[in-house]
C-alpha cells in the first residue's frame, strides 16, 4: 500500500514539475524537454512496474520458513522455502530452521552449596510446522527465552548433584539429565532439542586439589586391592603346590616301604 501511494506522488510531481518546465522554456526547447521528460517518465513507470511485481512477490531461501500476516491476521500455514506470490497487503516474518548452537558460562550452585562454573552447549532448531506458533507466542527473538530457560535448567539438575559427581564419575548422567529437562522446556514451544552438552566443569581450586587427592587415593587403593589379590593367588597356589609336593613324598614313601616289606617278606619265606 505505501509502494502504490509513493509511485503516486512521484507521478503527480514529475507532472507538476513537467507543467512548469514547459511554461518558462522557449518554443525551441519545448521538444527536447518533452523527449527527456518521456524517457524519465518511461524509467519511472518502468521501476514503479518492476517495484510492484516485486512487492507481490517473495522468495522464501533454503533453510527458512516464513510467517504471512495479513492485515493483523496470521495465515495458519508457514510458506516453505521458494517463491510465493501475495496479496499487496501482506508481510512476511522469516525464521531460520537451521541448527542453532548456543554457548553459555553458567555460575551454579552443587548439593552441598559449593559455586560450580559450568561452560554447557545447547543445539537446537526451530521446528518449521510450528514458526507461526513461535511467532505469536514469542515473536522474532526467540534466542532470549532459549537461553533462560537452558540457564534455569542447568541450575535445577546441577542442585541435586555433589560437586565431586558432577566433576567426576556422574558428568555424563549430569549432561543427560539437562538434555531431557531442556527438551521438556522447549518442545511444547515449537523447538527441537539436538544435544546438551557439559563441555568444562571449573571447581574452587582447594575443592579442585582435595577431590583430586581423593580420586588419587581412590586409585592406590584400587592398585593396593589388585596387588593384595594377586599375592593372594600366588599364596594360594603355593600352598597348593606345596599340598600336592606332600603328597606326592607320602605316596612315594609309602610306595618305597610297601617295596621294601614286599622284598622283606620274599627273603623270610626262603
Amino acid at each position: 500500500m505505501t509502494l502504490i501511494i509513493s509511485t503516486i506522488t512521484a507521478l503527480v510531481a514529475f507532472l507538476i514539475a513537467l507543467t512548469r518546465i514547459n511554461a518558462i522554456a522557449g518554443e525551441n526547447n519545448r521538444n527536447l524537454v518533452k523527449a527527456i521528460a518521456l524517457l524519465i517518465g518511461l524509467i519511472a513507470a518502468c521501476t514503479s512496474i518492476y517495484q510492484l511485481i516485486f512487492r507481490f512477490l517473495v522468495i522464501i531461501p533454503a533453510g527458512t520458513v516464513g510467517v504471512l500476516e495479513i492485515l493483523g491476521k496470521l495465515e495458519n500455514k508457514p510458506l516453505q522455502p521458494g517463491v510465493h506470490f501475495l496479496s499487496p497487503f501482506s508481510e512476511v516474518k522469516e525464521f531460520s530452521t537451521r541448527l542453532k548452537d548456543i554457548k553459555e558460562a553458567v555460575s551454579v550452585t552443587s548439593k552441598e552449596g559449593l559455586n560450580l562454573n559450568l561452560d554447557v552447549s545447547l543445539q537446537y532448531r526451530l521446528d518449521p510446522q510450528q514458526a507461526v506458533t513461535i511467532y505469536q507466542n514469542i515473536g522474532t527473538d526467540e534466542q532470549e527465552i532459549v537461553i533462560s530457560r537452558f540457564r534455569s535448567v542447568i541450575r535445577e539438575v546441577t542442585s541435586s548433584y555433589d560437586a565431586s559427581a558432577i566433576y567426576g564419575e556422574k558428568r555424563q548422567e549430569v549432561a543427560q539429565k539437562l538434555q531431557e529437562k531442556i527438551r521438556e522446556q522447549l518442545t511444547p514451544l515449537g523447538f527441537v532439542v539436538e544435544e546438551a552438552l557439559l563441555r568444562d566443569v571449573a571447581l574452587p581450586e582447594t575443592i579442585q586439589v582435595a577431590i583430586q587427592e581423593k580420586l588419587k587415593a581412590q586409585q592406590e587403593s584400587q592398585q593396593q586391592q589388585f596387588i593384595n589379590e594377586k599375592e593372594r593367588q600366588a599364596l594360594e597356589f603355593s600352598l597348593e603346590q606345596t599340598k600336592k609336593e606332600a603328597e606326592r613324598k607320602k605316596i612315594e614313601a609309602q610306595g618305597i616301604a610297601d617295596a621294601q616289606k614286599l622284598l622283606t617278606t620274599g627273603l623270610t619265606q626262603e
